[in-house]
């Protein structure tokens, strides 16, 4: 039988004396799962808990327990780290979790990544127990390790599948973004410099101002959730195309070359110095589409009182309708309930339908 590398020869326990290895690149990745109710998926995926981002604040904290991995567990050694990674999927009853740590050294990072996804897990408890105080945290494991003399290590049968193949909820959009607004652009250009609208109104572009999701810092969630209510509405999507708050007004040039049916942007219509979107969205319309923008505002002010601080406005540019939502989930979610019944009409009225009755 193998010996327990951490005690001495009197059953003492010990931290093992590492200084006498190669140091080599050493790559571990653990998992975990969080099991809860459906209710608790839903409102994660919506992002829609009482607290905050909840898988932003289990990322962090799982990249912070990996770091502090050496404190927390006695024997453990001080590693520094290269990466760390986290990452969640869903199932219908669970959220997974799975963490990749790698280090150049002479021991490996099993540990740290069984942190990242420990305390990862722990956040997500945490974030969750008002809703389902039963949330259980389970199946903890390592799945490979790589490095050292024993090189590549597989738990049998755990059919690695990294949370990267899993349902994309939680995959960060902003490289898939970069790729496809890359090759609209390439496309445009192709085309002599203009985007190719497609026939009648049924043409949309999503518009997001954020300089965060601009820069690569943070993962925009408003933009995919129009465009899947877009094109469940029959509509052909363009974007979401991801401008800097500075820049949305190149961004609405972007989304109203090739004149499509709808333009809706998210985002920058607060009270804040770099707010823009109203500004900008004002100096391209020719006709104001007040009731839009104020009932969008109303049916936010209903839950939250802070929506009355949008300054969002509607309106058309040429036969273009523009509308500005604010940069939340919910406040998305707030315009497409006003949208959903009016939309149709409103479109067909520009195009010189519709009827008055």
């Amino acid at each position: 039988m193998t010996e327990l590398s951490h005690l001495d020869s009197e059953g003492r326990a010990r931290m093992v004396d590492v200084s006498a290895k190669s140091d080599t690149t050493r790559v571990a990745v653990a998992a975990g799962q969080l099991r809860t109710t459906a209710e608790v998926v839903r409102l994660v995926q919506a992002d829609d808990m009482p607290k905050a981002d909840v898988l932003a604040t289990a990322r962090i904290a799982g990249i912070a327990g990996a770091k502090k991995t050496s404190e927390l567990i006695p024997l453990c050694h001080q590693l520094a780290l290269s990466s760390v990674n986290v990452s969640f999927g869903f199932t219908p009853d669970a959220i997974t979790i799975e963490a990749t740590a790698k280090t150049k050294g002479p021991t490996g990072v099993e540990m740290e990544a069984l942190t990242a996804v420990a305390v990862a897990g722990l956040t997500l408890h945490d974030m969750v127990k008002a809703v389902d105080p039963a949330a259980t945290l389970t199946d903890v494991r390592l799945l490979t390790k790589d490095g050292g003399k024993r090189g590549h290590w597989e738990r049998a049968g755990s059919g690695h599948r990294t949370n990267a193949s899993a349902p994309p909820d939680d995959r960060d959009p902003s490289a898939d973004d970069d790729d496809r607004i890359t090759k609209q652009h390439r496309h445009a250009h192709a085309a002599g410099g203009k985007h190719e609208a497609a026939e009648g109104s049924r043409s949309a572009v999503v518009v997001v101002a954020s300089t965060g999701a601009a820069a690569g810092t943070r993962v925009d969630k408003t933009g995919p959730v129009l465009v899947e209510w877009l094109t469940a509405q029959g509509f052909s999507v363009r974007g979401p195309l991801v401008y800097a708050d500075a820049d949305i007004a190149d961004g609405l040039a972007d989304a109203l070359d090739g004149e499509p049916g709808l333009v809706i942007t998210t985002g920058g219509t607060g009270a804040s110095p770099t707010d823009a979107t109203p500004e900008a969205t004002l100096a391209v319309l020719d006709r104001e589409l007040p009731g839009v923008a104020e009932t969008i505002r109303l049916r936010g002010t209903a839950t939250f009182a802070l929506a009355a601080l949008s300054r969002g406005v509607a309106g058309l540019a040429g036969r273009t309708v523009v509308i500005n939502l604010p940069g939340s989930p919910g406040g998305v979610r707030d315009g497409i309930a006003v949208l959903e019944p009016l939309i149709d009409h409103l479109l067909a009225q520009v195009a010189g339908g519709g009827s008055h009755e």
